[in-house]
């Protein structure tokens, strides 16, 4: 038995150190909007139209199933939290033992999400 539970952890750090190696890289398909492979977030917060027009029909299903939740407040597959509220993108989701969120600005990913600058033509 403990071998089967020492088994699992190991696998399970494996697991998340294989996710923390691959940092999926953010799709900018038109300005304002922001995806990963998973779910698109406009300056209003995730949006299943948004992610179902550029990822396809089964990923804004999907996103809709997950039912009435916060969608101003979300961390992309990368890790990279935004909160719509703040108009802010970070490095991270974590708070400071201050209570405030610890995590660095992405000033990237912020200015991608909340300050879109217009498509060349």
């Amino acid at each position: 038995m403990k071998r089967a539970w020492g088994l699992l952890a190991l696998l399970g750090v494996a697991a998340c150190a294989g996710a923390a190696g691959s940092k999926q890289a953010l799709k900018t398909p038109v300005p304002g909007v922001v995806c990963d492979k998973y779910v698109c977030a406009d300056s209003n917060g995730l949006s299943a139209p948004l992610t179902e027009k550029y990822l396809g029909k089964n990923a804004g299903k999907k996103l809709a199933s997950l039912g009435d939740f916060d969608h101003t407040q979300f961390t992309f597959a990368n890790g990279i939290f935004c909160d719509v509220k703040e108009k802010l993108c970070r490095k991270d989701r974590y708070y400071g033992m201050d209570g405030k969120r610890s995590g660095a600005i992405d000033q990237h990913t912020t200015n991608l999400l909340f300050h879109p600058q217009p498509a060349k033509k």
